[in-house]
């Protein structure tokens, strides 16, 4: 089990059939990736630099897409263009895996066509392993979530055996959701004037 896939358990779970922004989401799955191959000592980091090492040693797929990834030509990447990078529809990827794996079940009704079913996360261990780490108030996993909109900010600070290279990460997903928040806010502004304009005085 992944720390990224206890993110879309947990998003699936708090808001069903409506999961977080896919933007928010897809930037905080890249974040939680890269955290876990600081785990699997796949990665480390040089300052902002994500320096890549042996790949990891795992059978999911995703994770080892992510570790295929990495930029292995110097200067190596920022952690924040690896958070943009990679996070481009990382959520759709994550779950269109769901789905192929079987994660998910759909309540059909028998006048609809299959394809209305509503989709809801299936009973299985991976889900009971993410909802215990998320009811246990793991610090990793309840800042990703919270940065992603799933749920409230956490008040309490990182505790320090996080760690200062997944504190690093952690504080590039805020910053680039913020600034991805930012970009949305000013479109909507935008295009707003636009409609404006285009429909003139009243």
């Amino acid at each position: 089990m992944t720390t990224a896939r206890d993110l879309l358990i947990v998003a699936l779970d708090a808001n069903p059939g409506r999961p977080a922004e896919p933007g928010e989401l897809s930037l905080a799955l890249a974040g939680a990736e890269l955290i876990d191959l600081l785990d699997a000592r796949a990665v480390s980091l040089d300052g902002d630099r994500v320096v890549p090492a042996d790949p990891p040693v795992t059978d999911d797929r995703l994770v080892k897409d992510a570790g295929s990834s990495l930029v292995r030509q110097m200067p190596y990447e920022s952690v924040e263009d690896w958070l943009w990078r990679r996070g481009r529809g990382l959520s759709s990827t994550y779950l269109t895996a769901f789905e192929e794996e079987g994660q998910f079940a759909r309540q059909h009704r028998r006048w609809l066509p299959s394809w209305t079913g509503v989709a809801s996360l299936v009973d299985s261990p991976d889900r009971r392993r993410a909802t215990d780490r998320w009811a246990s108030g793991e610090p990793v996993l309840a800042t990703l979530a919270a940065t992603a909109g799933i749920r409230d900010m956490p008040t309490a600070e990182l505790p320090d055996e996080v760690g200062e290279t997944v504190a690093t990460v952690l504080t590039a997903v805020d910053d680039a959701v913020t600034e991805l928040t930012a970009v949305r806010q000013r479109r909507d502004i935008e295009k707003a004037a636009f409609d404006n304009i285009w429909r003139g005085p009243a």
